[in-house]
């Protein structure tokens, strides 16, 4: 596999308001040890659309990665100005997130005109990668069920990668008993 699309909740949807919730860096250790074995296996590009939450978290941590790793990352929104009614931290983290990335460049010029562009998206993600990995929980899918039925209706062999609140808990555990001060 060389090209990978990830997505995953927003923040909000993991009730995450704050950029600095110590869940962040559970979700993101999650995505790294993910992403690390795929590196290794072979793979040169991540794309993501830019959406807030896991797909952000997922750029930060391809670039991070970039310092050990020849690895790419693409971010490829729906439409131009995806980030304006965003949180203000949010819009610059965007904004610099696409200076930094290795390919930037909206689906659509100009803003949002209708859902029709968040179905291109999810169909030209499938298209363009050979695989997905999704933060989801099948119970509570949130929006990331459209992009799930995208993928599991892909007219090719497309594999799907996901990151349960299972592996979620896995991590934390790891952390916490990374950490001697928790062996008591």
């Amino acid at each position: 596999m060389k090209v990978l699309a990830v997505t995953g909740y927003k923040p909000m949807e993991l009730n995450i308001f704050k950029e600095n919730d110590p869940k962040i860096a559970f979700v993101k250790a999650a995505i790294t040890k993910k992403l690390v074995g795929f590196i290794e296996e072979g793979l040169e590009w991540v794309i993501v659309s830019g959406q807030m939450g896991v797909e952000l978290w997922t750029a930060e941590i391809v670039l991070d990665l970039k310092e050990e790793y020849d690895i790419q990352i693409a971010i490829i929104p729906p439409f131009e100005n995806q980030e304006n009614r965003w949180p203000e931290p949010l819009q610059l983290k965007y904004q610099e997130l696409t200076m930094i990335a290795d390919f930037y460049q909206p689906m659509y010029q100009g803003d949002y005109k209708g859902p029709y562009q968040f179905v291109a998206k999810n169909k030209w993600l499938v298209d363009k990668s050979d695989g997905c990995l999704l933060l989801l929980d099948e119970e509570y899918p949130g929006s990331n069920r459209y992009f799930h039925e995208e993928a599991k209706n892909a007219s090719k062999d497309y594999p799907i990668y996901v990151i349960t609140p299972f592996d979620l808990d896995e991590v934390v555990e790891e952390i916490r008993m990374s950490d001697p001060d928790n062996w008591g």
